[in-house]
């Protein structure tokens, strides 16, 4: 009897969940992690989270400065425009037509290009605006040939 004692208690151990495999047949296996695949896959999540954040962030910039770029745009046509001669006092939420002179100045109308009839009496046509209500033009089609300002 004291052998069988000793033969049953040879295989046991005082502490089984310390041990670093299953001992007993239904126990969970117990495999040890690769901790530099644990790592090198949390460190590529990571990696491609910021990524992400960072590539957000860059759109928002670019939106940013192609707005900063337009009201920009709006203030030099905006310029231009006041510089120019006008015969009449321009209303808010009207299309007006920019045309350059033959003398080199630039002139607002409220005739169309195509309202000239057989001749038109400037250069050329510059560009069509429409005076917004912060008195500043936005430009709905502009003759990129002939003007300087780059919209």
């Amino acid at each position: 009897m004291i052998v069988t004692d000793s033969l049953e208690n040879k295989n046991v151990s005082k502490n089984p969940g310390l041990i670093g495999y299953a001992h007993t047949a239904g126990s969970a296996v117990i495999k040890p992690e690769d901790m530099g695949k644990v790592k090198g896959k949390a460190q590529m999540a990571m990696r491609q989270q910021t990524q992400d954040q960072l590539n957000k962030i860059i759109r928002q910039i670019e939106l940013l400065g192609r707005q900063a770029q337009e009201i920009n745009d709006r203030i030099e046509v905006s310029e231009r425009i006041y510089d120019a001669l006008m015969n009449f006092e321009p209303i808010i939420n009207h299309h007006y037509y920019l045309y350059e002179k033959p003398d080199g100045n630039d002139v607002l109308s409220m005739v169309a290009p195509e309202e000239w009839g057989r001749k038109m009496p400037y250069t050329r046509f510059l560009a069509k605006v429409f005076l917004m209500a912060d008195h500043t033009w936005q430009v709905e089609f502009m003759n990129n040939e002939d003007i300087e300002i780059d919209l």
